[in-house]
């Protein structure tokens, strides 16, 4: 095993203290608006965690995250035994495909992540349907928002920019659409309509719902878009 070079250790040693400076920052700011966090390191450590964190047994609704799926925790909370609500277990119909997102308003849990987190601890995210946001603030027992380090923003103007130009394109392209962000490489609001469009519902949650059990757990990869 070749030795790490003087520039590359301080390379490594700047780069993960700037990660984690930002992260903590990120968590004691989520902490003041209410919400339960905390920060791992990786994402096999994110599985772990969780797996401890959700008990055996428990109704699991998941929304559409990629997230979640980069962690192996859908595969691992069927593996152990939990009933999963997810609708991107298997090609649905319509119908199901709602009957599983109505479901996830009384689950034990609700898993999902965030479009976007603000330095500052607000949660800010845009939806098509709708049913995630509304997940995420109200109905289940308890709600988990798992995010990468790649989510983190200073501002909600800088995370409404992120989803914009980032997130959507992203989304949009892999569920086969056609709108401004994937076609001309940028965000026209006047020109992206229906039946493409993603971006109908706006939410930031700058404190925990009031009656919502909600964990925001910070991972220190790129996860997700």
């Amino acid at each position: 095993m070749s030795k790490e070079k003087g520039w590359e250790i301080e390379f490594r040693q700047s780069t993960d203290w700037f990660i984690e400076d930002k992260t903590n920052r990120t968590v004691e700011a989520l902490k003041k608006n209410g919400f339960d966090s905390f920060h791992v390191p990786t994402r096999a450590a994110a599985l772990d965690r969780l797996l401890q964190l959700i008990p055996e047994g428990s109704r699991v609704g998941i929304g559409g995250s990629m997230t979640i799926r980069q962690i192996g925790l859908d595969d691992a909370l069927r593996k152990r035994g939990d009933q999963v609500d997810d609708i991107w277990a298997k090609k649905y119909g319509m119908e199901e495909h709602l009957a599983i997102r109505k479901r996830h308003f009384d689950a034990d849990i609700f898993l999902t992540s965030s479009n976007a987190i603000t330095e500052d601890g607000k949660l800010v995210n845009i939806d098509g349907l709708g049913n995630r946001v509304a997940a995420m603030v109200f109905g289940p027992k308890k709600v988990i928002i798992v995010a990468g380090i790649n989510k983190i923003v200073k501002t909600v103007d800088d995370g409404i920019r992120r989803i914009r130009e980032i997130s959507a394109p992203m989304n949009v392209k892999r569920l086969g659409g056609r709108t401004p962000c994937t076609e001309k490489g940028c965000c026209d609001l006047n020109v992206c309509q229906l039946p493409d469009r993603h971006c109908h519902i706006i939410t930031i949650v700058e404190k925990k719902p009031m009656k919502t059990d909600t964990t925001v757990v910070l991972v220190g990869e790129n996860l997700g878009y």
